[in-house]
């Protein structure tokens, strides 16, 4: 299958990222000392890594937020950590560009617990990585307010930014994209809660997109994102999201845009690479034009060149359709990995 659009959220400048202390990027550097090791070019560079970050429980149970120590650097670092903390980010935005992004995602909502604190530190990343890439960002947060404040610092020249996202029970989300001229990801989550069949999902996207229709947004301008729930918790997943793919391009047509974070089908799952590609590739077959991606590891390169007769796609597709009930094929293949 020739995949000549496939719209790209990079995924990767979020604050609730984290690493393995002690993996290949993450290392000690002397006298207690650790930092995240990153390649930029061909040059291997350090982000140093605060004290405040190793007296944290994620620390305690061998895990860094690898972007949080990224954004705290770049606003409480001495000067070389301002440095090296935009120069994390940048990178993460340039390497996401390169490989095809059209919006990169951005989330400080794990980076503190202080509302006014988290509105500067977007406001900080956004105004960071429009210095090293010319394409419009996606503020995502569960609060409204973030979502102002990274709108707000956005450059409009460079195409309308993303909020992710609106739906039901975020309606208030709904007023500040239109204010803000923003495109949307608009979620199948209902009122008071998530979807768990196709069914709902359509009641709920049908609900939703009126409402945005309403204060303004073009088809083109919304995204909508019938939700993707691990295969790890219900081999029917990945069937019914791929019926729901089927059933919003059929009804809504060419012009509305279909994306969703395709990764999250293969938590808890061996060999996560290949359940996230082989799902993205039968996600676009279905109808979907987008994703919440690592555009690294999905684009439309990739998807396009994928070998669909090999053995590896087609224990993966038989696990994300159901055939593979409970993923025994799968998993024994693959256990390990």
């Amino acid at each position: 299958m020739k995949v000549s659009k496939f719209i790209i959220i990079g995924e990767n400048i979020h604050c609730t990222r984290i690493l393995k202390v002690g993996g290949k990027s993450v290392r000690e550097t002397g006298n207690g000392k650790y930092a995240v090791t990153y390649k930029a070019g061909s040059e291997i560079r350090e982000l140093p890594i605060p004290d405040v970050f190793m007296k944290k429980a994620d620390w305690e149970n061998g895990k860094v937020k690898h972007c949080a120590v990224a954004v705290w650097q770049g606003n409480y670092g001495d000067s070389a950590g301002k440095i090296a903390g935009a120069d994390y980010i940048q990178n993460l935005a340039s390497l996401q560009t390169a490989a095809g992004a059209s919006y990169l995602d951005i989330n400080v909502d794990e980076f503190s617990t202080d509302l006014q604190e988290k509105k500067k530190m977007i406001k900080w990343t956004v105004e960071t990585v429009q210095k090293a890439v010319k394409v419009p960002v996606s503020i995502d947060s569960s609060n409204t307010e973030i979502l102002r404040a990274g709108l707000e610092a956005c450059d409009k020249s460079r195409g309308k930014p993303m909020v992710n996202s609106v739906s039901l029970e975020r309606v208030d989300a709904i007023e500040t994209a239109a204010k803000l001229n923003a495109v949307v990801i608009a979620s199948a989550a209902g009122e008071k809660g998530l979807p768990s069949s196709n069914e709902e999902r359509m009641k709920n996207i049908d609900a939703v997109i009126p409402k945005l229709t309403a204060v303004g947004l073009k088809k083109q301008d919304i995204h909508v994102d019938p939700l993707v729930f691990p295969i790890s918790t219900d081999s029917n997943n990945g069937k019914n999201f791929l019926a729901t793919v089927s059933n919003v391009r059929g009804k809504y047509g060419p012009e509305i845009h279909i994306v969703a974070g395709l990764s999250n089908v293969s938590f808890g799952m061996p060999n996560r690479k290949l359940i996230n590609q082989v799902f993205s590739w039968l996600a676009v077959e279905a109808g979907a034009d987008g994703g919440i991606v690592d555009p690294m590891q999905i684009n439309a390169e990739i998807l396009t060149a994928m070998d669909t007769n090999s053995k590896q796609f087609q224990l993966a597709k038989a696990l994300l359709t159901g055939e593979d009930e409970f993923g025994m094929n799968f998993i024994t293949a693959f256990r390990g990995e």
